[in-house]
């Protein structure tokens, strides 16, 4: 199933980002039947404690969670050097209070339609709604931790 369904979810997510909700559904329905599958549940069944027991985040919040992975990886110095080019640290002209929460310099973007989606708008865009303490994280699975356990919800992003 990982590699049908879920590897396909995760394939270009920047592509993604930014799908009107319709399209997000479909791929929600898709990704419902996996987890049914997976679990041999019923198909009447509520499906959200099965996607938790499985660990799975809903398509939209997938998709916000691996742009902001690869953010930090970005970040971090563990993706290739084109992706860690395209995000650049916020540095303001003078002393602000903002200047250590580890923000990210916004591009400005022309197209309406697909300026959006581009991994250098929409990552900075994830990054700076984080809360600091997840921001701060030194490692991947430090990273991933607060995500996993629930305690951080993409929902609001």
């Amino acid at each position: 199933m990982h590699a049908l369904v879920t590897s396909r979810l995760d394939n270009c997510n920047v592509v993604l980002f930014g799908l009107p909700d319709y399209l997000i559904k479909r791929l929600q329905y898709v990704l419902n039947a996996a987890a049914q599958l997976v679990s041999l549940t019923n198909k009447y069944d509520h499906i959200t404690p099965v996607m938790m027991q499985l660990h799975w985040l809903p398509v939209k919040e997938r998709i916000n969670f691996k742009i902001l992975l690869t953010t930090f990886k970005a970040l971090h110095g563990i993706n290739p050097l084109y992706l860690c080019e395209l995000i650049s640290p916020y540095q303001p002209r003078r002393a602000l209070r903002s200047s250590d929460q580890l923000l990210l310099e916004q591009p400005a973007y022309k197209l309406k339609s697909y300026g959006s989606s581009a991994f250098s708008v929409c990552a900075p865009g994830l990054w700076n709604k984080l809360p600091l303490e997840i921001k701060s994280s030194t490692s991947v699975p430090e990273f991933k931790r607060p995500i996993f356990l629930g305690k951080l919800f993409l929902f609001n992003l």
